[in-house]
């Protein structure tokens, strides 16, 4: 997964909450564009659409960008961080049996999951399906037992982190599961019945996710706030010719302009795929 992409109408207020808080680092800022990652990657992209209002309840979007620490310790940190900065935007928290997850909604409503992978060693798989469960996991006891007094001083700010994977929420699973498993590529991993399910490349539990927990039956979106794209890095050119070739066999258009193709899933949720030695 790259960066994701939010469409923000307080270019500076959320730009000081994914630095000052979520403890990203501000890797280039320019006019109305900001680039926020760790370690030289980025993870979120700001761009400044002040005429854009939010979108109505129930829409089509944007469920949570998760951000995958790579030791518990960092994760911890980044925890400490917005829990004595922005307590308020505390949402939940899981043992995940895959991971650890804090859930977070930041000043503009966008969902933020900040986590920490078990080894794949430990994850069970059973049909081609992996183990997930919604497990109790308390913030307090996790900070009492990571967080180092040197983290919580600043030494993991710039610690690798990544966008470990993606969640939407979409108007139905069916048409989710069409698109992003039978036209672009990814395989399933899980599924709750009609309400969710999960896909992954590799082998991971999960690089994106599709929900109608809060947008059952919803249409395709309409101009908003909130996100603007979801990057996808192929490993190589052949792989994004292919996918490309995959979508418009199944009737989606994908726009290839020699660096990168772009394409809409059939809520308008815009995605880019990109590969080395393109462009």
């Amino acid at each position: 997964m790259g960066a994701v992409t939010l469409l923000v109408g307080d270019l500076d207020g959320m730009t000081s909450f994914y630095r000052d808080v979520v403890t990203l680092e501000v890797l280039a800022a320019e006019g109305d564009r900001v680039v926020l990652g760790r370690a030289g990657r980025g993870i979120v992209v700001l761009q400044h659409h002040p005429a854009l209002r939010h979108a109505t309840a129930g829409s089509a979007g944007l469920f949570h960008t998760a951000i995958l620490f790579e030791t518990q310790e960092a994760l911890a940190a980044a925890l400490h961080s917005v829990a004595t900065r922005a307590p308020h935007a505390f949402t939940g928290s899981a043992d995940h049996l895959v991971s650890q997850a804090f859930y977070f909604t930041d000043p503009e409503g966008n969902g933020i999951e900040l986590y920490w992978d078990r080894a794949r060693s430990e994850w069970s798989w059973v049909h081609g399906q992996v183990e997930m469960a919604t497990l109790f996991l308390d913030p307090n006891s996790y900070l009492g037992e990571h967080l180092s007094e040197r983290a919580a001083g600043g030494a993991t700010a710039r610690d690798a982190a990544s966008v470990g994977h993606v969640h939407l929420s979409v108007g139905d699973v069916a048409t989710a599961r069409a698109f992003y498993v039978d036209a672009l590529g990814f395989d399933e991993t899980a599924a709750l019945g009609n309400q969710a399910v999960f896909v992954s490349a590799g082998g991971y539990h999960h690089h994106m996710a599709m929900n109608t927990w809060n947008s059952r039956g919803a249409g395709p979106r309409m101009p908003a706030l909130g996100l603007g794209r979801v990057d996808l890095e192929l490993p190589d050119a052949d792989s994004l010719g292919e996918l490309a070739e995959r979508l418009r066999h199944h009737g989606f258009e994908a726009r290839d302009d020699g660096r990168a193709v772009a394409f809409d899933d059939p809520w308008r949720n815009l995605l880019h795929a990109t590969a080395p030695g393109r462009g």
